[in-house]
């Protein structure tokens, strides 16, 4: 296994030309992993972004240059689950010999002219596909500004949060059938709704459809059922994160969710974006979480770092214009819980998790009004609605408004982007 760690080498360059511009989302200390297909190959592989290229495994796989396990096929799969079911010691090889091969001094790759066309593939010319078979999904609500606010709106402004809320890491259970990759159509749902002093409900498409600008992480190794993930423990269960679009039809929501929560309202699409950004590629970018007040039972207690600055944006460009409104910018490291104590709580009755399974943080919402997370927040349920750049206003979605997702960690002289998490709201099928 090569000396060096990429993630704390500001300087380090590929000889990938594109990589070592400033603001490329994908240098050679990030090497994402996603799964891909092209015109010449149709079967989704596995490969790594890097600058404005993808690094095709399987070839280097097939050519025994890249190895994960044995001589098992790893990277010749449409999803990352058997590669990440391998472990944090082969996550990390494995990088650590792929920035070996971009690295600009290195030959091996570079001057074999025949093999890089092969495994080098223009992102532009390729499709991206769901990197993950999601067999588990818990979305929590872990951001203390998000559930402020909304606790507010819908209940008591004086008294917003419910007593449970600052103990652990609030949760429900959620549909995998409805996780889609990013740049799939989102169709506007439908459902019950109850009209404000209607007796009964009527039934029709989601009036209030809204976003809401998560990241999750993915959990690399798993537990036995039984057994709980500790807190000291949990940090090496996670392969990486995306960021994540938890779309929501907030009258559904608000109709049906009391007594058991969250129902119709949530299980019509999550977006998630194509690229995992590894937890060894956002070491560099660890800091404080916020103060937890009460401190937390022994079981969730944690010392150091274990938030990360990550930047969030969200921008809207409705039907028919060229034209984006970047609507809000917030950062990851709001979460009051963090992805430890989240995994933690999650096992601690004994849950059993799998590789590959998506843990949401909840809206990621900040101190200023102009970092809340979702349009329920940002115009106040509708109350007042966002001026747009094109000269138009938005209180909820509308058909045809395309949300894009971005986010990144912006180290020296480098940055290391999460891409992108986009939608188009299609029509009501009435």
């Amino acid at each position: 296994m090569p000396d060096f760690n990429p993630t704390r080498d500001s300087s380090l360059k590929s000889w990938v030309e594109s990589a070592n511009q400033p603001g490329c989302d994908f240098p050679i200390q990030n090497l994402p992993f996603g799964v891909i297909s092209d015109r010449s190959n149709p079967v989704p592989r596995i490969g790594v972004a890097i600058g404005d290229q993808v690094l095709d495994l399987a070839v280097l796989e097939q050519v025994e240059i890249l190895l994960a396990d044995g001589s098992r096929a790893i990277f010749n799969q449409p999803i990352l689950n058997p590669f990440i079911a391998l472990r944090q010691n082969a996550w990390r090889e494995t990088r650590a010999k792929i920035t070996a091969l971009l690295r600009d001094d290195n030959p091996v790759l570079r001057d074999n002219t025949s093999l890089c066309r092969r495994a080098l593939l223009p992102i532009a010319g390729v499709s991206l596909h769901m990197p993950i078979d999601v067999r588990g999904y818990t979305d929590f609500y872990s951001s203390k500004e998000h559930a402020t606010n909304v606790g507010s709106i819908f209940r008591d402004p004086k008294n917003p949060l419910l007593p449970n809320w600052a103990e652990m890491p609030v949760a429900y259970n959620g549909r995998t059938s409805s996780i889609i990759v990013s740049g799939t159509p989102v169709r506007r749902p439908q459902g019950q709704l109850m009209p404000p002093n209607s007796v009964r409900p009527v039934f029709g498409p989601c009036r209030m459809l809204d976003f809401e600008l998560e990241t999750a992480f993915i959990v690399g190794e798993g537990n036995v059922l039984g057994e709980p993930i500790s807190i000291d423990g949990a940090e090496k269960h996670i392969f990486g994160m995306v960021l994540l679009n938890d779309w929501s039809a907030r009258d559904i929501q608000r109709w049906e969710y009391v007594p058991l929560g969250p129902f119709n309202g949530k299980t019509f699409a999550t977006s998630i974006s194509p690229w995992v950004i590894t937890m060894e590629a956002l070491e560099p970018f660890r800091v404080q979480g916020p103060t937890q007040n009460p401190q937390p039972l022994p079981y969730l207690q944690q010392t150091g770092r274990h938030s990360f600055d990550i930047h969030l944006e969200v921008k809207l460009k409705p039907d028919g214009t060229g034209e984006s409104t970047t609507i809000t910018r917030t950062n990851f490291r709001h979460i009051y819980w963090s992805m430890a104590q989240q995994l933690a709580h999650h096992t601690v009755s004994g849950c059993n998790t799998r590789a590959g399974d998506l843990m949401a943080s909840g809206t990621i919402s900040g101190p200023e009004p102009e970092s809340f997370a979702s349009l329920l927040e940002l115009t106040w349920n509708g109350q007042k609605p966002l001026e747009l750049l094109n000269g138009g206003q938005r209180g909820f979605l509308e058909d045809g408004d395309n949300v894009t997702m971005t986010g990144w960690c912006q180290g020296d002289g480098f940055r290391v982007g999460f891409g992108e998490a986009s939608g188009v709201v299609l029509p009501a099928r009435l």
